[in-house]
C-alpha cells in the first residue's frame, strides 16, 4: 500500500528550476531513500512534501487524501513529520523540554509531554542526556535530538534530511539500528541522504533525483549500478571508464 505519492511535483525560483516533474512513491512500512548530487533538489523536494514549500505543479497524497495546499502543521497532525539537515535545537532548554515541544503536537499536558519526550529520547540513545542543555551537545547528541523531536509528534511518515551527515563512523554504525527499530514500530521513513554505506544497509527502494529530474529508482544495489546515476555523481563517460577498467583487471 503507498503511504505517500508526490506525482510531478515542480518547484522554480525566479529562472530556476529546481525540481523538474519529479514522482515519488513510499509504500507504507518501508524505508525509501532520496539520493543525488549536491544540488539535485532533494531538500526542495522534501520541502514542498512537508508543506513548506508549494509546488508550480503537481500534487502530494498521503494516505490517499490530497493535501497539496496543506500547512505544514496540519500535515504534522495526519501524521508527517520532518527533520532538517541543519540542527537547530532550543539551545537555553535541556534536552527533555525540547523533546517535549514535538509532544504538545497531541498533548495540552506538561506532565505527559514530558513523560513521552523521556521515552522517546530513550529510544534514540539520550536518556542519560535528559537534563543537559542542548547547547551542550555533540554533533551526534544534536542529531539524535532533532530525530526525537520528530518522533515525538508521533508520526507515521518521517521524512529524515540527512541525519547521518556530519557523524563519524562509529557513530553512524550506533544511528543505523535507531532507525531500523523506528521502521519496525510501525513508522515509514523517507530519506535523503549521502553516506552510501546506509542507503545500502537501510534502504528497500531508491530515488536517485538529479538537475531536478528523477533519474532512476529501483532496489539500492541496482540503482548504484545505473549508468545515468554514475554519471550523474562522476560526470559524462564515467560509468564507460569504470567498466573500461574493470575489464583491464579482470
Amino acid at each position: 500500500m503507498t503511504m505517500l505519492k508526490a506525482h510531478n511535483l515542480t518547484k522554480r525560483f525566479s529562472g530556476l528550476l529546481a525540481v523538474d516533474d519529479a514522482t515519488i512513491d513510499v509504500a507504507e512500512g518501508s524505508i525509501t531513500g532520496l539520493i543525488g548530487p549536491n544540488g539535485a533538489g532533494k531538500t526542495t523536494l522534501f520541502a514542498m512534501i512537508a508543506g513548506f514549500l508549494n509546488p508550480n505543479a503537481g500534487t502530494v497524497t498521503f494516505q490517499n487524501e490530497d493535501i497539496t495546499g496543506e500547512k505544514p502543521h496540519l500535515r504534522a497532525r495526519r501524521g508527517l513529520a520532518r527533520t532538517f539537515q541543519i540542527v537547530q535545537p532550543f539551545a537555553g532548554l535541556d534536552v527533555r523540554d525540547n523533546i517535549a515541544v514535538g509532544a504538545f503536537l497531541h498533548t495540552k499536558d506538561p506532565a505527559e509531554a514530558r513523560c513521552l519526550a523521556t521515552l522517546t529520547a530513550e529510544k534514540v540513545g539520550l536518556g542519560h542526556e535528559l537534563d543537559k542543555l542542548a547547547s551542550g551537545l555533540t554533533i551526534a547528541g544534536r542529531k539524535r535530538l532533532e530525530l526525537a523531536r520528530a518522533l515525538a509528534t508521533k508520526p507515521k511518515l518521517l521524512l529524515l534530511d540527512e541525519v547521518l551527515a556530519g557523524l563519524n563512523p562509529s557513530e553512524i554504525r550506533d544511528v543505523l539500528p535507531i532507525i531500523r527499530q523506528i521502521r519496525e514500530e510501525g513508522v515509514t521513513i523517507l530519506m535523503i541522504e549521502h553516506i552510501m554505506q546506509a542507503v545500502m544497509n537501510l534502504c528497500d527502494t531508491v530515488y536517485v533525483l538529479s538537475q531536478g529530474k528523477m533519474i532512476a529508482s529501483g532496489e539500492p544495489r541496482l540503482v548504484c549500478t545505473d549508468t545515468a546515476v554514475i554519471e550523474a555523481y562522476l560526470g559524462h563517460g564515467a560509468a564507460a571508464r569504470i567498466k573500461a577498467e574493470g575489464a583491464a583487471h579482470a
